[in-house]
């Protein structure tokens, strides 16, 4: 029988993916030097954005204190719920593959091969050691579900390579109107609503405050540049709301391109609500200029939930996000998680890679083993704690997070039941 073209499209597609996940695959080490790996009878991969994006020519920049670290902090209290569990999933064990996208879609891209790495048979007949033995191959493993990514051009971009081997994703943060489309991006799936719903509530915000005159600001990429569509497609359906200017803050942006920015609005000066759809970073950069060209408290801002209740975009700009209105999901606290996450230690938290970096960051010091020693700054005692030596706030996507990985259960859970239904475990 012959296959249909839209098959043989996808055959080939997925032929091409495998030999250049191959190439990749000898290029690097089978594992990747910095990710955490815990041990389970079955493994979920994790995507967080545990540091920045970095300078041009790096693809790693500071750490995300709170996207990156409560974030990921979070997966792993889920899991630990889950595998305490007896009725979820009972005598299974779930263990993690958690990866670290630097807040840049390539890069992501490029650790996410990593989890489709068991799925590829590898040749290693002509493979000899420089004794003549056979060498022994660690087996990468196998990854069932993918939680993440972070951001939506981050999860457009994963979820390209993860549906051409049917793993499924969850994503906790994606909100791109573009990831609804079942047809394009079939394997994935999110525990967040998409940005025409928060787009309406700004609607909604603008025309109950009574504005008519406003302009918009988003990030380049799928995220910013769709949101701010829907926003402004719902406001002329909506009528009475003019958009003064539209603008977009450029991928590789310099703090030039900021203050740029912060002109051109000021070029519509009776415009002064601007509504955002930018990433924490790029709204640090556009406070940051607002407070160079002596214009705090002109601007009322509107940000997404990329802004949501965040400390880091405003962390020592608070007085340029005075009156700022932001959009947030509906989410609960999780308390449990508050307990867990102000419990973590150097020592009680080994498991997590990027702790001892998070550490030093969140008390303002420096470990005695850092590779970045600085005389001049206060040593860390080790005997800080997260709460009482430093603020605390749960991150606004917790919960999400957490629902995300139980989402992942439940359905590993009820495909254990509907295959093995005299039986547990694996």
């Amino acid at each position: 029988m012959l296959r249909s073209s839209s098959s043989l499209r996808v055959l080939w597609v997925r032929l091409l993916w495998t030999q250049v996940l191959l190439d990749s695959v000898r290029s690097q080490e089978i594992y990747a030097p910095h990710s955490i790996r815990v041990e389970g009878d079955v493994t979920l991969g994790g995507l967080f954005p545990v540091h920045a994006r970095g300078v041009p020519g790096t693809p790693c920049g500071d750490i995300k204190k709170e996207n990156g670290i409560h974030r990921l902090e979070a997966m792993m209290y889920a899991l630990d719920q889950i595998n305490g569990d007896q009725d979820l999933l009972p005598n299974v064990t779930l263990g993690a593959r958690i990866l670290d996208t630097c807040s840049r879609d390539t890069h992501a891209l490029e650790q996410s091969l990593t989890f489709v790495q068991a799925l590829i048979q590898k040749d290693t007949s002509d493979v000899r050691c420089t004794s003549g033995e056979p060498p022994v191959f660690v087996k990468p493993e196998k990854v069932v579900g993918v939680v993440g990514a972070s951001a939506s051009s981050v999860s457009i971009m994963v979820a390209n390579i993860l549906r051409l081997f049917q793993i499924p994703q969850i994503s906790y943060a994606s909100t791109a109107p573009e990831l609804s489309d079942d047809r394009r991006y079939d394997f994935f799936s999110r525990v967040v609503p998409p940005d025409s719903f928060q787009a309406q509530a700004m609607v909604d915000l603008v025309k109950t405050l009574g504005w008519t005159y406003v302009s918009t600001l988003a990030s380049e990429g799928s995220y910013g540049e769709k949101g701010v569509d829907a926003f402004m497609q719902l406001s002329r359906e909506a009528g009475e709301i003019c958009i003064a200017q539209s603008l977009k803050i450029p991928h590789d942006h310099k703090p030039s391109d900021f203050d740029k920015i912060i002109r051109q609005l000021l070029d519509t000066r009776y415009a002064r609500a601007v509504v955002l759809f930018a990433s924490d970073e790029d709204i640090r950069g556009i406070l940051n200029a607002s407070k160079r060209a002596d214009q705090i408290g002109h601007f009322l801002w509107i940000g997404s939930d990329s802004w949501g209740s965040k400390n880091s975009p405003i962390h020592q700009l608070e007085d340029a996000a005075v009156g700022a209105i932001t959009i947030l999901p509906k989410r609960a606290t999780i308390s449990g998680f508050d307990s867990y996450f102000m419990s973590r230690t150097l020592e009680n938290n080994r498991r997590n890679v990027w702790f001892a970096e998070y550490w030093e960051e969140n008390f303002n010091c420096k470990l005695m083993s850092s590779s970045k020693k600085d005389e001049s700054s206060r040593k860390c005692t080790g005997q800080e704690r997260i709460g009482v030596d430093s603020k605390y706030e749960q991150e606004g996507k917790v919960q999400f997070v957490i629902d995300a990985v139980y989402a992942m259960a439940h359905a590993l859970h009820n495909m254990q039941q509907d295959l093995c239904p005299d039986g547990s475990g694996i």
